[in-house]
């Protein structure tokens, strides 16, 4: 086929996230990383947040959604792409990015092919919780960790972020779980949760945002939260992990460890 003699470069990965407007440097340190781990191969950023595009925009910054880098890199002639999956849990954004793929291949020459999302496979999950919350507990404290979650409740990847909620309570009887707008909304259960915690006599409590990237959702919902956690206990949310001011999933080495090698397994299946 003539077209394909167009295609000359060998491969590409495309970091697909969701962006922050606040936090976006924690993604153009993500691909650092990602290009030192495949320093053979091309490294391309995209976005899903049409938010934090215009954000970009604003600061003349010019980034892509996926389709767009999608179509670019195949413009460029890459015959092998992987589009890594920067997502927490395969619930809606990470299942554009599956149908996204899907499309482009339908018509692109170019072999491509996506990463699972981050919590995903039973054994890295676990052990990832569990260095997270050996990480961030400490004796005189409880956790209250809150997951963003999803409103609808029969989405795709739903099982995953249950998982993750079961598996944070069974680590320890001073976890605490809830959601900012998916199953169990803090807005809907804080009663319950604070009644259930005085009854367990905690009288110290932080705040987890189970957040791959925090931004607005750490200003605004954690330090909420918090406050009304302060009302009655002494709260926090929990310090950072890193050199980062506000606590982040994507800088911990768990995650960037299961990002990396979901991208080594899909280069795998390219051949």
């Amino acid at each position: 086929m003539k077209r394909y003699r167009h295609y000359k470069k060998d491969k590409a990965i495309i970091l697909s996230c969701f962006g922050s407007v606040i936090e976006q440097d924690m993604y153009l340190e993500l691909k650092k990383e990602v290009e030192e781990k495949f320093q053979d191969i091309d490294v391309f950023l995209s976005f899903s947040s049409r938010m934090v595009l215009k954000d970009l925009q604003k600061r003349e910054m010019d980034y892509k959604n996926l389709p767009q880098i999608l179509a670019d890199v195949d413009m460029l002639g890459y015959k092998n792409i992987v589009v890594a999956s920067i997502n927490l849990f395969p619930t809606d954004e990470h299942e554009l990015l599956v149908r996204t793929v899907k499309g482009f291949n339908s018509f692109s020459l170019a072999n491509i092919r996506s990463t699972k999302a981050i919590i995903n496979k039973t054994k890295e999950t676990s052990l990832a919780l569990k260095e997270l919350n050996s990480a961030i507990s400490q004796d005189n404290w409880a956790n209250l960790y809150v997951i963003h979650g999803v409103p609808i409740l029969d989405l795709a990847g739903l099982s995953s972020v249950d998982y993750t909620d079961k598996f944070l309570q069974l680590l320890s009887n001073k976890n605490y779980t809830c959601s900012l707008e998916g199953a169990f909304p803090w807005y809907a259960v804080k009663d319950r949760l604070i009644e259930q915690i005085k009854k367990d006599k905690i009288t110290n409590i932080q705040v987890v945002p189970m957040l791959l990237v925090s931004g607005n959702h750490y200003i605004k919902d954690m330090i909420e939260i918090k406050d009304e956690l302060g009302e009655y206990f002494n709260s926090r949310v929990v310090p950072s992990q890193t050199k980062s001011d506000r606590f982040n999933l994507i800088e911990l080495d768990s995650i960037r460890d299961i990002i990396i090698q979901n991208i080594k397994e899909e280069i795998t299946k390219l051949g």
